[in-house]
């Protein structure tokens, strides 16, 4: 009879295999596309030379700046968040190791136990000896000391590939560190830009309430003369104040932007040092975008993308083992006696040894649900990926458009700027000789002011256009 369990054993193991197995269906996934362009949309430009190779310290040369973003990439607090999320992710790793590897335990006990004496159990305590003449002890005492171990057989892998998932979203937690030391060093380099325009656009305002005041003293004299009308003086010294108070909406946008670039350092309110002529003296380098193919290994958030894609795919294979049966080998040894005095008797070592075999048979639901997810999950980690190699690449587009375009329309407008300052000592001797109106005179004063404003933006907007575009070209994290 023994001997025909054992041969029915291993067949019994195939039907179990075979009906556990059997359920399991594909699911649909999808291959990504990795397909770039050639080159960029108007652009012809197929040099593998690319700006994003190039150090942010290189990069941006401003001392200021460069001493901003180091404090920044130390004391930022988002940062240090995710840095510290990266090692919980780091510690995944190693619990997932400790899974498919042994577990053993020290384990130990005491305890005691009396049955009652009109029992079945309590009348064989009875009728017991431990030796002869010496009846067995009421109560009963339990104790133990040994050593077990348990080990689940890795057979489908699933131990493994759940480790090689955490593995790659470690990785992946590492490039989105990266993407966000990249995003960063964009944020405060924009800010510190922004905060210089301000700088001269408080400057051009400043100097124009000064030309405002000598004509508005101009025009006072020529009242005294009789030459203009109050009216004159009412018009001239209306935009005098309407321009002296322009300049304190401006020292209220620097201390937000001042306190904006604190923010990003982590740090309390203080002077942050810079050199507001810097900003119209920085000529616009060339800058070198490479071939769109690039951007898939400099960008951090597309290697991200990748990695979590990857790792979807593991985590098919680890829903998938869950059909499969379980092996597991449970294991104890140590000592067990009634009393402390007989615990390290050779005669008090108790040994088991045994092997676990499970499957999922009835209300696999839950199971078939938790594959399908893992599916589902893989084919959305393959869109986001191919999202965020479109995203970047019209990115570097848009930037280089914003470049060039740019850079046209601050010559155009420093043109016009040439013009209307001229206007002004044209317009005012004009005045003077009767040959013009003071409102002439006026609106060349308002259009010279209103055009050296924009030419500010329009230099911040360049240099804005750079900043992106380094980002977005996948500078900056090395």
């Amino acid at each position: 009879m023994k001997n025909s369990i054992l041969r029915l054993w291993p067949i019994s193991i195939f039907i179990l295999l075979g009906f556990t197995g059997c359920a399991v269906f594909q699911a649909r996934t999808r291959e990504e596309n990795r397909k770039t362009p050639e080159m960029f949309n108007g652009f012809n430009c197929k040099d593998s030379t690319n700006s994003a190779q190039i150090n942010w310290r290189q990069y941006f040369t401003d001392p200021y700046l460069t001493a901003l973003i180091d404090t920044a990439l130390g004391n930022n607090q988002e940062l240090n968040i995710l840095l510290h999320e990266i090692e919980i992710q780091k510690n995944e790793i190693r619990s997932r190791k400790g899974e498919y590897l042994p577990f053993v335990a020290l384990t130990g006990g005491a305890g005691v136990e009396k049955e009652a004496h009109y029992t079945r159990n309590g009348a064989v305590d009875e009728q017991l000896e431990i030796q002869p003449g010496q009846p067995f002890p009421k109560p009963l005492g339990d104790f133990g000391l040994g050593l077990s171990a348990s080990w689940e057989l890795d057979v489908w892998k699933k131990l493994r590939n759940a480790r090689k998932s955490a593995v790659l979203n470690y990785l992946a937690g590492i490039e989105g560190r990266n993407f966000m030391v990249t995003h960063l060093i964009s944020e405060i380099a924009m800010t510190y830009y922004d905060l210089m325009a301000l700088d001269n656009q408080l400057s051009i305002v400043q100097r124009n309430i000064d030309v405002q005041s000598n004509a508005l003293q101009t025009i006072q004299q020529e009242k005294q003369a009789a030459k203009v009308s109050q009216l004159a003086v009412n018009r001239f010294q209306a935009q005098l104040l309407n321009t002296q108070n322009l300049q304190y909406e401006i020292l209220q946008q620097i201390t937000e932007t001042e306190n904006r670039l604190h923010f990003l350092m982590g740090k309390f309110p203080g002077p942050i040092k810079r050199n507001p002529q810097v900003l119209t003296e920085v000529s616009m380098d060339t800058i070198l975008a490479g071939i769109p193919a690039q951007l898939l290994a400099n960008r951090p958030d597309i290697r991200q993308a990748e990695k979590e894609l990857a790792a979807s795919r593991l985590d098919i294979e680890v829903a998938k083992a869950n059909f499969y049966p379980s092996f597991a080998l449970r294991a104890h040894t140590g000592f067990q006696a009634f009393n402390p005095t007989y615990l390290l008797n050779p005669e008090s070592m108790a040994l088991n040894f045994a092997g676990d075999l499970v499957a999922p048979l009835v209300n696999r639901n839950a199971i078939r649900a938790n594959y399908l997810n893992a599916n589902e999950r893989q084919i959305q980690a393959a869109y986001a990926y191919e999202k965020t190699i479109l995203n970047a690449y019209l990115e570097v587009v848009n930037e280089l458009s914003q470049i060039r375009n740019y850079s046209e329309s601050f010559d155009t407008k420093s043109r016009e700027v040439d013009i209307l300052t001229q206007s002004i000592t044209i317009s005012n001797n004009l005045f003077r000789s009767a040959r013009a109106d003071y409102m002439e005179v006026l609106l060349t004063q308002r259009e010279s002011l209103e055009s050296k404003m924009e030419l500010v933006e329009i230099k911040l907007k360049q240099m804005q256009a750079k900043v992106h575009l380094y980002k977005a070209l996948g500078g900056g994290w090395n």
